[in-house]
């Protein structure tokens, strides 16, 4: 349970209908099973104890009395079990003389408490109103196999040793009703919300209930486990099919249909805590009603992980999902710019073009902006400007690559302007230290923005998230620009765009793909040092970390404000295969130090769109002082040694 991760599983036994004793032996065998497999809240479906499909015999005594008996054997079978479980069946309230379908969370041998069925179906295949009562406003004591405890639908169970881990309980149809019981026991702090169903099948309703599943735990920023009934229920008229699934926060984490047993999965608490204390909306609106909140303890220890964890939290995996991703960036992002050019009366887009892949990005969305302004390829002027460190490759995909989207191509040399400038500042060639890198950025810039001038242009910048992130950029150098297309897009998500517009292009223009096929295979690089034989010698990820860490790291510090212990376990775990422990670690450190040192760059950024969750301009989604001390983060880092 360390890093806010908890083990959970919905459990589909097989039944007999009306056999309590045989389900009782089922259940606490399941039981027993998710334990073994770490398991920490398990949901069994709706009436799992006696069966959804008992019809006339719930108003049996002989039945609700083997329910409650049911209930005894499974409570003394698992006295012993940490494991917090919700399992549905009928309950006599005699203080009322009503039947409820009630889920009953048991632990260690106790019944923490009793949550009956808020919305009962009465349509269709389904009668429950024939034997059942409504819960809506029930709140009270009762008794059942020797013990006291609540029964009431507003009611939460909250772990004491892991405060983020609240849980909520609603059964099957409440889901599906207009305002079901789970959102205000979401409002009141529950982040794990169980279903227990007997949900039948139907041809085109497994996606209906996997949406609807889904869509609350977006909605309430919570774990949503639903528990389907399943084999060994009557067939008589509909057949159950066991559909289990496991969201968190709008993903759905596992999901198994057509069987019985187990589906596991890891939900993490303290993410979705982290993204309801962000989202201020979620408690705004009338005040919740009082809710009961039952106390429970579950030991603290390491929750292992089976659940996947992408190693390219940015990029979608599934190349249909990834198209579309790269589709939707590149339409907001020249939407962006579209905007801009039109309120300033731009007459020109001057963009740096270096043959690199940022610039090629950021080239690309200005012409899909043009585009949609119906205004000539050759408004954009692409400047390319050679230096010491500049390669006869890059310099060649630059020119080809304006040459073959019809912009404007401008070539200036800039290696004179740099030499006289270092000599009037006493500047040594021979000295390759910071100021001879920046002095060449730097110098790019003025060139942009005194052709921009000339032009009645606006200077496109090309900048990265992920740059941003590491301060990867020159002060009032490549930092700086009129408008940034790429600045909320990071470096692993950029190749995957540039990779989308090549093939997109591969039929229409092969020279195009071509070039721009070159530039993926070209090692990214400032080029501010001088080649060495003709080739690249300064390799960005060799200074400061192989972006595909540096992004993972980004995303979870970012979007979801993990600490480095976490993001540490967390990379390990999904790029452990690629990168050794200590390598992980190295850059993990790289990548808290410069992201708090360089924060001063960030804190006056240029104009650019936001194009995902995760972004950092200081006028919305990232407000952080330049002199924020690192010190609490880099001791946690110390602690991983």
């Amino acid at each position: 349970m360390k890093d806010g991760f908890i083990s959970v599983a919905a459990g589909t036994p097989k039944i007999r209908v009306a056999d309590c004793r045989y389900n009782a032996e089922q259940i606490f065998t399941l039981m027993r099973e998710a334990d073994k497999q770490g398991v920490k809240v398990l949901a069994l479906p709706e009436l799992c104890l006696t069966g959804y499909t008992c019809g006339d015999l719930f108003l049996q005594d002989t039945l609700l009395q083997g329910a409650e008996e049911g209930l005894q054997t499974i409570l003394e079978a698992t006295r012993n079990l940490d494991i917090v479980t919700a399992l549905g069946l009928p309950v006599w309230d005699k203080w009322d003389n009503k039947l409820y379908n009630c889920a009953a969370v048991i632990q260690k041998g106790e019944i923490l408490g009793l949550v009956p069925k808020a919305y009962l179906p009465n349509y269709g295949e389904f009668y429950e109103q024939r034997w059942f009562a409504s819960g809506h406003g029930v709140e009270h004591g009762i008794e059942l196999c020797g013990q006291h405890m609540s029964l009431c639908t507003n009611q939460t169970f909250a772990c004491d040793t892991m405060p983020n881990l609240v849980i909520g309980v609603e059964i099957c149809e409440d889901l599906w009703a207009p305002a079901p019981p789970s959102v205000e026991l979401a409002r009141k702090g529950a982040t794990v919300i169980l279903n227990l169903s007997a949900s039948n099948e139907l041809v085109g309703k497994a996606d209906y209930r996997r949406s609807l599943v889904t869509g609350q735990s977006a909605r309430l920023m919570c774990g949503y486990v639903y528990a389907d009934a399943g084999e060994g229920e009557s067939t008589t008229d509909v057949v159950f099919a066991g559909h289990n699934l496991i969201a968190e926060n709008g993903t759905l984490l596992a999901e198994r249909r057509f069987a019985t047993g187990l589906t596991v999965s890891e939900i993490d608490v303290d993410r979705l805590v982290h993204d309801r204390r962000r989202t201020n909306t979620f408690t705004i609106g009338r005040e919740p009603p009082e809710i009961w909140r039952v106390s429970f303890s579950l030991p603290a220890e390491e929750t292992r992980l089976t659940r996947y964890v992408s190693p390219s939290p940015f990029v979608p995996e599934d190349d249909a999902g990834r198209a579309e991703r790269c589709e939707e960036i590149l339409r907001i992002a020249s939407l962006g710019l579209k905007k801009r050019l039109e309120h300033t009366n731009a007459r020109t887009a001057v963009v740096g073009l270096s043959g690199g892949l940022d610039s090629t990005l950021a080239l690309l969305i200005t012409a899909l902006a043009m585009g949609m302004l119906n205004r000539p390829a050759s408004d954009i002027i692409a400047v390319t400007m050679p230096c010491f460190g500049t390669t006869a490759r890059t310099r060649s995909n630059a020119e080809l690559l304006a040459e073959r989207m019809g912009a404007t191509l401008k070539v200036v040399d800039i290696s004179q302007a740099v030499r006289r400038h270092f000599a009037d500042i006493g500047q040594s060639m021979e000295n390759h230290d910071v100021t001879f890198e920046n002095g060449q950025a730097r110098e790019r810039t003025q060139v942009l923005m005194d052709i921009a001038n000339q032009t009645g242009g606006l200077v496109i910048g090309t900048g990265d998230l992920s740059e941003l992130a590491l301060g990867w950029c020159t002060y009032n150098g490549d930092h700086m620009s009129n408008y940034a297309v790429n600045a909320s897009i990071p470096k692993t998500l950029v190749r995957h765009l540039v990779a989308y517009l090549a093939r997109d292009n591969a039929e229409k223009d092969q020279a195009l793909h071509d070039v721009l096929e070159d530039i993926l295979d070209t090692p990214v690089s400032p080029e501010l040092l001088p080649a060495v034989q003709g080739q690249i010698s300064q390799r960005t990820e060799d200074l400061v970390g192989p972006y595909e860490l540096h992004d993972f790291f980004l995303y979870y510090m970012l979007r979801w404000g993990f600490p480095p212990r976490k993001i540490y376990r967390l990379a390990v775990y999904a790029l452990g295969k690629t990168y050794s422990r200590d390598v992980i670690l190295k850059w993990l450190k790289t990548f808290y130090r410069r992201f708090f040192s360089q924060q001063f760059k960030r804190s006056c950024l240029p104009d650019g769109p936001k194009v995902g969750s995760a972004a950092l301009s200081p006028r919305g989604d990232w407000r952080m002082p330049s002199d924020a001390s690192a010190a609490l983060w880099m001791a946690e880092l110390e602690t991983l040694e």
